[in-house]
């Protein structure tokens, strides 16, 4: 069992205000994996007190961005050392299936790399071109620090949440306090160990586990000058309004209901394959997840009874299991989440092709959730609405893609989406026309070179890539004359 009896702030492991522990228990068998210690508000007040005086007086704001570079190289290199710990320990802790936690790694590189490659293109400092000739002056824009920032992340993939703020914005010069979930606690301990081996100043980073009231506490504090959160729409919404009562900068990845839409052309063995992963990937604990799957009314029973084998084919069960694809649910109110959404489901009359609101058979202890699939449904019942964040999909036929685009984009949602077909310009066409931060075509990956964020009710700002760093800024106009 693992004791972390110490809250990492401003660059050091301290003895919280409050010693009480929590335990830390497996999702898949309710076992004790560990204790460890949770922040309160005096704990927030002490890591924003060090970030503070480490942006205001530190060296981290005036280091030259090159070596800010550095400290992110090393601690990616740190982490791939250590990649198996890691993917082991958030697997152990959030329920999420070995196969999804062990390829999460590599796109942690790839994420880190992205930004590391917009940061040297940045252009931190530039002369600009003037448009009328006739001026005798310079302009320099700079690109600077915004400050204190918090950072808020769930706890689904915790270390790619993390990074999508932590490296954009280290790299810009600000120093973060960053609020973890508390089911999250020991492998955000291990994220804290590596960017203290990294060689980040004193003061430049905290990794505070705690709850809602103490997170609130965190984005309404007054020295915090930006606010980056991942999470609930809900939530979001309560973090907007105290950005713009403060005026504070704030940037909101939030939920989605994302549509993939089965063109009539499209091969459905690789729609089946891409969709494993691209609807039910984390056990289908993920924002970004294509769980409303639009099928052409002319294929639709081929398209039911392919998802309905495909699910049906997938292993449930210990997280640790080679063989596994679908885990438990972090928690047990998050099981019974799910388990309610499926019980809405057929009250509104939706159409059960496989699973349903028992739990497997033999995995009673855990925090488990049968896959399941609805056919037969209306774009206006709920469980096709709102964000279920567990293994269930929904099927809604369409006429033509006129009718697909229209209910694709008829959702409080827009995070991602995607496209199947076998003619890469029809594809292409579509997706032009969604109203979502992202599209994937045939099951492409997402890429952490463009930015990624949502339209609608999915959230503000973007992140990854040039973009996302640009969230991380201020930007300064000098002129001087000639």
């Amino acid at each position: 069992m693992i004791v972390r009896d110490k809250l990492y702030i401003g660059g050091a492991w301290v003895t919280p205000s409050n010693v009480d522990l929590l335990e830390i228990r497996s999702p898949h068998d309710q076992s004790v994996l560990g204790l460890a210690a949770q922040a309160a508000d005096a704990d927030v007040d002490a890591a924003v007190a060090a970030a503070r005086l480490a942006f205001d007086s530190g060296p981290w704001p005036r280091t030259d961005p090159g070596q800010r570079q550095e400290v992110i190289r090393r601690f990616n290199k740190l982490r791939e050392a250590r990649a198996d710990e890691v993917a082991a320990a958030i697997s152990a802790e959030n329920g999420s299936a070995g196969w999804f936690t062990r390829a999460g790694q590599p796109f942690l590189t790839r994420q880190a790399n992205a930004y590391l490659k917009a940061a040297e293109e940045f252009g931190w400092e530039t002369v600009v071109d003037p448009s009328d000739e006739s001026v005798a002056f310079d302009t320099i824009v700079r690109r600077e620090p915004i400050g204190v920032v918090a950072a808020v992340i769930p706890w689904n993939s915790p270390f790619s949440a993390a990074m999508a703020k932590l490296a954009p914005a280290l790299l810009a010069g600000n120093t973060v306090v960053l609020k973890v979930s508390p089911e999250n606690s020991l492998s955000m301990a291990l994220l804290a160990d590596l960017f203290h081996e990294a060689g980040l100043p004193h003061g430049v980073l905290s990794v505070l586990p705690a709850d809602r009231e103490t997170s609130e506490y965190l984005v309404s504090h007054p020295d915090v000058d930006k606010i980056s959160f991942t999470g609930s729409t809900r939530a979001g919404r309560r973090i907007a309004s105290i950005a713009g009562e403060q005026l504070k900068r704030v940037s909101l990845e939030l939920g989605g209901k994302s549509a993939a839409i089965i063109l009539d052309d499209a091969d459905l063995a690789d729609v089946m394959q891409g969709l494993r992963f691209g609807a039910l990937g984390n056990n289908g604990e993920a924002c970004i997840l294509q769980t409303r799957i639009l099928a052409p009314r002319s294929h639709y029973d081929e398209v039911v009874a392919a998802l309905k084998e495909m699910v049906e084919s997938l292993r449930v069960g210990d997280p640790s299991a080679p063989d596994t694809f679908i885990g438990p649910m972090i928690r047990r109110d998050q099981q019974q989440r799910v388990i309610d959404y499926i019980k809405l489901g057929i009250e509104e009359g939706a159409r059960l092709v496989t699973g349903g609101p028992e739990v497997p058979p033999g995995l009673e202890i855990g925090n488990y959730v049968t896959p399941t699939v609805f056919a037969d449904v209306d774009n206006g019942m709920r469980i096709a609405r709102e964000e279920i964040f567990g293994p269930v999909l929904v099927v809604i036929a369409y006429d033509d893609e006129d009718d697909a685009v229209n209910i694709a984009n008829d959702s409080d949602y827009g995070l991602s989406g995607g496209i199947w077909s076998a003619d890469a310009d029809r594809a292409m066409s579509v997706a032009r026309r969604l109203r979502t931060g992202t599209v994937t075509l045939n099951g492409s990956p997402m890429s952490f070179d463009g930015p990624f964020g949502g339209y609608k009710a999915s959230g503000l700002g973007r992140e990854y890539g040039a973009v996302g760093l640009t969230g991380y800024v201020e930007h300064k106009t000098v002129t001087r004359q000639r």
